[in-house]
């Protein structure tokens, strides 16, 4: 596939955190395409590396992480022109480079709206702000506009009353609507979404993966959704990656995935999935145990302790 297919190439991809002059590798040898246009979900449970990956991408992580990669490449693409941006060979987080991508041409929707927004200033104000960041140009009565017209896009109703508003008088539904207007302004081509539901109820729930498909499938974005609900995986993604302690255990499409399962993690996963009819009585099935400390890890596969099929190769 040429550059204009892939949007996101990444390959061989390491992330380490320091503490206490000890170095902990958290994400390992990860590689994935990203097809523009499509979806990718990165699965798996709490504590396995998906966040950490995406951040190591972006470059949002502390001072203490040591990221290493072969390739970390974004295409952009305007007017039938692809060009390339190495991000492994960026080395300042916050260094123009970065910056000038963060926003116009990638974005990320964080887990939390609650601590994704300044509760001293208007939402209006926050939403414009990444808009008048990189259109020096542009006046605030202008962005003021723009950011009208995304809250119409996102079904923010009375949005010439709401711009003016604090976080603090919205609801969860809303506020994840604002944080995903501030990842949508500078209109970005790749957006990543880290649990954009997980404090939500059912119903918000499908009103906002609803508003992220209607976005990918009307406006061609490409996204990657981090979680750990395998339904909403089924709903939205074309394919799936599945991550254990900071590997890539299995990479498919979405009926590889559901329908060709092949790795024993994965088939955990998807038996752990609650199901409407199970019969009086009937336990929903769990994976024994929870995830190791990555710095206890002494080699072998990590998943060996808590799979029902180990074996002595393991």
């Amino acid at each position: 596939m040429n550059n204009k297919e892939i949007i996101l190439d990444v390959k061989n991809l390491n992330t380490s955190f320091v503490s206490d002059r000890k170095e902990v590798k958290i994400v390992k040898n990860v590689s994935f395409q990203l097809k523009r246009g499509h979806a990718l979900a990165v699965v798996g449970e709490s504590g396995c590396g998906k966040s950490v990956t995406m951040n190591s991408i972006m470059r949002f992580l502390g001072r203490n992480a040591v990221i290493h990669a072969d390739k970390v490449q974004y295409n952009a693409l305007h007017d039938g022109i692809v060009k390339e941006y190495h991000l492994e060979q960026y080395k300042n987080p916050n260094g123009p480079e970065m910056r000038s991508l963060r926003g116009p041409e990638m974005s990320m929707v964080f887990q939390d709206p609650m601590s994704s927004l300044n509760p001293v200033y208007k939402v209006g104000d926050q939403v414009a702000e990444g808009l008048l960041q990189h259109n020096k140009g542009m006046t605030k009565k202008e962005a003021r506009q723009k950011v009208l017209e995304i809250f119409n896009k996102l079904g923010i109703p009375d949005p010439e009353e709401r711009i003016n508003s604090y976080p603090h008088q919205f609801s969860g539904g809303m506020k994840q609507r604002v944080v995903i207007a501030i990842a949508m302004i500078c209109n970005p081509e790749l957006i990543i979404c880290d649990e954009p539901t997980t404090a939500l109820d059912v119903t918000i729930q499908a009103q906002i993966m609803e508003l992220l498909k209607s976005m990918q499938m009307q406006e061609g974005k490409s996204i990657v959704l981090i979680t750990h609900n395998m339904g909403l995986v089924a709903e939205m993604a074309d394919e799936v990656c599945v991550m254990y302690m900071g590997r890539i255990v299995e990479f498919g499409t979405l009926e590889d995935i559901f329908d060709r399962t092949s790795h024993p993690y994965t088939k955990a996963l998807l038996r752990s999935v609650p199901v409407l009819g199970l019969a009086d009585g009937q336990k929903l099935e769990t994976i024994p145990g929870s995830t190791p400390n990555p710095a206890d890890l002494k080699g072998g596969c990590e998943f060996a302790d808590r799979c029902d099929q180990c074996c002595d190769e393991c």
